[in-house]
């Protein structure tokens, strides 16, 4: 799907507020537009005519600002192309300025919980996945953990920093803690996959997407995963591309990894 990003669009679907604070501002063009600051929650719908399922998206951008575009509006087109609606979840960050001093730590996993409950009130009553690349794969994990009445069928979770980023697991061993302080307590709270830490164990089926030779984020948080989903018993498939780069997203087609969409793909439908 990598035309996606030469689209001659600024569209951003139906933006949908979600709490009362001045509306955000992109930054950059398209195809490359960020969040650097959110101000408020937003979901970005992007809905198609004849539905089959639909999707919360979370962009990655290591909980300092989201990569709007690369990773929330593409990933959107995609899965409207196999008849998913998509909401893009424009999320507030943990330790940003808030109109009270700063976000706390679970501000994301709040507003995304906020984000299930519009859906469950508001929306069709489709089947639920979340999807969610880099930081944002974080966060679907996250998601996938928490007990709710629209339960989701999966998560689709690609070169996320899920577990090696708690200060016990941390990968390079002795790496520093991320700033804010709030960032690193959110890791720190929520590590994806680790046996002994069980509340972050998604119970429903996963679906990996990882590269080799991340440097940004080390393979050992997807390795971490497998071991304690093969020990929990849980339905996980993992691909780990030799060849892929951080971040190949939708538009790195230089290696096998450009097939991930496709295997995506064909994991939704057997998961509907």
């Amino acid at each position: 799907m990598a035309e996606l990003q030469y689209l001659e669009t600024t569209t951003d679907g139906d933006v949908i507020p979600m709490s009362d604070d001045a509306p955000n501002q992109l930054s950059g063009s398209w195809p490359d537009r960020s969040f650097e600051t959110v101000s408020r929650l937003e979901l970005h719908a992007f809905r198609v005519p004849k539905p089959k399922a639909q999707a919360l998206v979370y962009p990655g951008g290591g909980y300092l600002k989201l990569m709007h575009d690369k990773e929330g509006v593409e990933v959107a087109l995609w899965l409207n192309s196999l008849s998913v609606d998509a909401y893009v979840v424009t999320h507030r960050l943990p330790g940003a300025a808030s109109a009270d001093g700063f976000h706390p730590k679970d501000i994301a996993l709040t507003d995304g919980l906020a984000c299930l409950d519009h859906l469950h009130r508001e929306g069709p009553h489709l089947p639920l996945f979340h999807v969610g690349l880099s930081s944002g794969g974080h966060l679907a994990g996250v998601m996938a953990c928490q007990d709710h009445p629209l339960a989701a069928k999966g998560a689709i979770i690609a070169y996320a920093p899920v577990n090696a980023n708690h200060r016990d697991y941390k990968s390079p061993a002795g790496k520093p803690d991320y700033p804010p302080v709030e960032k690193q307590a959110f890791y720190n709270d929520w590590p994806i996959g680790i046996a002994a830490l069980p509340h972050g164990m998604p119970k429903i089926p996963l679906f990996l997407a990882y590269a080799l030779h991340d440097q940004s984020v080390p393979v050992d948080h997807v390795l971490n995963l497998i071991r304690s989903a093969h020990q929990a018993k849980r339905d996980v498939d993992a691909h780990i591309f030799g060849a892929a780069p951080h971040g190949f997203a939708l538009r790195d087609t230089s290696g096998t990894h450009a097939a991930w969409t496709s295997l995506a793909e064909q994991w939704i439908d057997q998961h509907l």
